[in-house]
């Protein structure tokens, strides 16, 4: 295959193959893996089921995230010797959350053209259904599999405020979700893509708490891509203390009535106003004790002031 560019050198074609089902390859596509002069596959023998569904019999070698650091020193020899080369993932686009990153730039430090040939990506497609804002958003690739590095990574995009997309797979995802959960709190909306393209394509929208419920009742297959929409503008903590202090203590309202009417208006999660409604407590209460002990000042309570301390919490 001649290189689409004026040099001596051959060209790695970084192809995109389908995520799922197949009629979704491009024209394209099957006509660079057909001409080129070798394909570079991260599984060899999952790419070779695809290239013989569309009778393309070009020569496979690997180039995977174990072996690309050394694949790439003959790789890039032989595009500098002449020959072409298309790099194709299992699924999906190459060397985005997979590997090829490292040949790609391999390949530009040795002036080797590089060639794009566009098609599936789990990320964009899951973005494109999943009615949130794309106008910006920011791919973190896979949480971490450990638990500490999981929950690190969450808190460092607790103020994101652009679309988050994250990878997962099935048998981390209830850890991944009772993870975002400790973060921003169960109530956060987010969007879980699986198995995009293929016959069990799912699509679920709704809060954290009922992502877990609804994947703890099934057995979840395939890979999971979550989108979680941007957080809101945060709300000055003095105003949303005011009111809830009011309600409270001002009008004696039940403190999950109160809870839960703060986070409808000021759209914060309800584990967060609780939280607020514990410090409120407190500081009742050590005024409470500072009044018993000395001369008591005029009282500027309501009457359902005295028994905020001993009401039970409808919320837990």
């Amino acid at each position: 295959m001649r290189s689409e560019a004026k040099t001596g050198a051959g060209t790695l074609y970084v192809v995109a193959t389908p995520i799922g089902n197949l009629e979704d390859i491009t024209a394209r596509a099957l006509r660079v893996l057909g001409e080129v002069d070798l394909i570079a596959a991260e599984d060899t023998r999952h790419s070779r089921k695809l290239l013989n569904h569309f009778g393309i019999r070009t020569a496979l070698i690997s180039c995977h995230e174990h072996n690309e650091q050394q694949r790439q020193i003959d790789l890039v020899g032989r595009l500098l010797a002449g020959e072409s080369i298309a790099l194709i993932s299992d699924a999906g686009t190459p060397a985005i959350a997979d590997p090829g990153y490292r040949l790609v730039r391999a390949c530009h430090a040795a002036g080797v053209p590089v060639v794009p040939v566009p098609g599936p990506s789990a990320l964009l497609a899951a973005l494109s259904a999943a009615g949130e804002p794309t106008d910006r958003f920011v791919f973190e690739g896979y949480l971490p599999a450990r638990a500490v590095a999981r929950l690190a990574t969450l808190q460092g995009l607790r103020n994101e405020p652009r679309t988050v997309v994250l990878y997962e797979t099935p048998h981390r995802l209830l850890a991944a979700l009772a993870a975002i959960a400790g973060v921003w709190g169960a109530e956060r909306p987010l969007v879980v893509a699986r198995e995009l393209t293929k016959l069990h394509e799912e699509l679920f929208r709704g809060t954290v708490s009922e992502a877990s419920a609804h994947f703890a009742a099934t057995q979840v297959r395939g890979e999971l891509v979550l989108i979680l929409p941007p957080v809101p503008r945060a709300v000055p903590i003095t105003g949303m203390e005011e009111t809830l202090r009011r309600l409270l203590v001002d009008e004696g309202m039940v403190r999950g009535d109160a809870v839960r009417q703060v986070a409808k208006t000021f759209k914060v999660p309800r584990s967060e106003v609780y939280r607020i409604s514990l410090g409120i407590e407190r500081e009742e209460g050590s005024r409470g004790q500072r009044d018993a002990q000395g001369e008591k000042p005029a009282d500027r309570r309501s009457p359902h002031r005295a028994g905020l301390l001993s009401r039970s919490d409808p919320t837990q």
